[in-house]
């Protein structure tokens, strides 16, 4: 018997126990077998998921991490260690094994591990995904979970895969773990405010952080785009995808689908220098649903505008404005003047999505997998970008379907990527009525 069937088998036995004691299965299960964990990225966000799933209740332990860059490993690695310190499962740096460059992701799954976390630049994840359903591990990995059409695609064929494999999957959208929204989705889903008719969904804000690297710190252009990932679009999707995700993962869930179509504008107006890459600073899009209602997006990173990060859906008898948690206003409006707020407390999403995760793979809960609605938003956030560049009418069938790669040809650090600069170390910007969007 492998120890994942172990760890299943007892924490099902946990669970009979439990239930005669009045404990909850995951608490119960907790004494029973460690949940043993590895790490692929090991930046800010993938340090922050590392701590998250080391918190979770039950033993847990962090046995190897990966980064395409050695020389960031110890500095992640004492970081997830001092957010652990004094709690249960804290550790020693000096025991997890540490491995580094393109290939480290193998080097992890391979490992003795029950579930890796994917905090790679978002290009990466179809890969890493696949690789670790082929190895039978469970996954929790970040969003968007591509960047392109092929790599949704291969994202959903292995969320088919790993269903039959009976394993959990996670995705970072959060929102979808948040006390408050769950509650006033679920009310819309039971028709609170009627028929969902239009839905407006934002994040603008100042913008991300500046490239971290120049051209004379790096070897090559390959090395050079990795360190500045965000302003790639094969690394990141550009920011309507690695971030405005959010809120079209939000918009589509209070639709219970996926839009059909889309058309959109956007471009540069600040961010304009070549060190920012290929990525736009301001997309808006309109997307439109099988039954021909709207929901009308807008993310921007341009400083000293209107800021918003928060989702609204207006009903045939009602409007949900949903903005991050209660103290930051989610509600429900009726005509009548009546305002629904939510009854409990909003703890944080960002540990929660984990806690759940881990209880899913402790129990052996069916069908905990969220790679479906994780490829599809991400589908949604792809189908903006290429309308925006392109500016077309684009469909949700043509955009899933495209041929298109923007990936690399092979991953080496004197590799090619798919974008190159001209002679001044400018990029190419897509320009709409030019671009091919699929």
């Amino acid at each position: 018997m492998s120890r994942r069937t172990f760890l299943k088998n007892s924490a099902a036995i946990a669970a009979g126990a439990a239930a005669l004691q009045g404990l909850s299965s995951a608490v119960f299960a907790a004494g029973d077998d460690v949940v043993k964990v590895g790490l692929i990225g090991v930046g800010g966000r993938g340090t922050g998921a590392a701590g998250q799933a080391l918190s979770t209740e039950g033993k847990v332990k962090l046995v190897a991490v990966a980064d395409a860059f050695g020389e960031v490993i110890d500095y992640g690695v004492n970081q997830i260690s001092n957010a652990v310190k004094g709690k249960p499962n804290e550790f020693n740096p000096a025991d997890v094994q540490k491995f580094s460059g393109f290939d480290a992701y193998q080097k992890v799954i391979d490992s003795d591990i029950d579930v890796v976390l994917i905090a790679t630049p978002p290009g990466f994840r179809p890969i890493h995904f696949g690789y670790a359903v082929d190895k039978g591990r469970h996954v929790f990995m970040e969003k968007p979970v591509a960047t392109d059409s092929a790599g949704v695609r291969s994202v959903l064929e292995n969320a088919k895969r790993a269903k039959l494999k009976d394993l959990k999957v996670g995705v970072g959208l959060q929102r979808r773990h948040e006390a408050s929204y769950i509650e006033l989705v679920k009310q819309v889903h039971d028709g609170v405010i009627g028929d969902v008719i239009a839905s407006r969904v934002y994040w603008n804000g100042g913008g991300v952080w500046e490239p971290k690297r120049g051209r004379d710190q790096v070897k090559t252009e390959m090395e050079y785009q990795m360190w500045n990932w965000y302003y790639y679009n094969w690394l990141c999707g550009d920011h309507i995808c690695e971030q405005h995700i959010h809120n079209l993962d939000v918009g589509n869930w209070l639709k219970n689908g996926f839009p059909v179509s889309a058309n959109g504008m956007g471009g540069r107006e600040v961010r304009v220098d070549k060190r920012y890459g290929e990525i736009y600073d301001h997309h808006a899009v309109e997307y439109t649903y099988a039954d021909g209602t709207k929901m009308f997006s807008q993310c921007r990173h341009i400083p000293g505008c209107w800021n918003a990060v928060e989702e609204h859906a207006h009903g045939s008898k009602g409007t949900i404005h949903l903005a991050g948690g209660n103290a930051r206003g989610c509600h429900i409006d009726l005509p009548n003047g009546e305002k629904i707020t939510p009854k409990g407390k909003s703890d944080n999403p960002y540990q929660v999505e984990h806690d759940d995760l881990f209880h899913a793979i402790r129990t052996g809960a069916k069908d905990y997998n969220e790679a479906e609605y994780g490829a599809m938003s991400t589908m949604t956030s792809i189908l903006g970008r290429l309308c925006t560049y392109s500016g077309k009418v684009i469909t949700m069938e043509q955009a899933l379907n495209s041929e298109i790669s923007i990936m690399p040809k092979s991953f080496a650090f004197d590799a090619e990527p798919p974008v190159m600069p001209n002679e001044n170390g400018e990029y190419p910007i897509a320009v709409p009525g030019k671009f091919k969007g699929v």
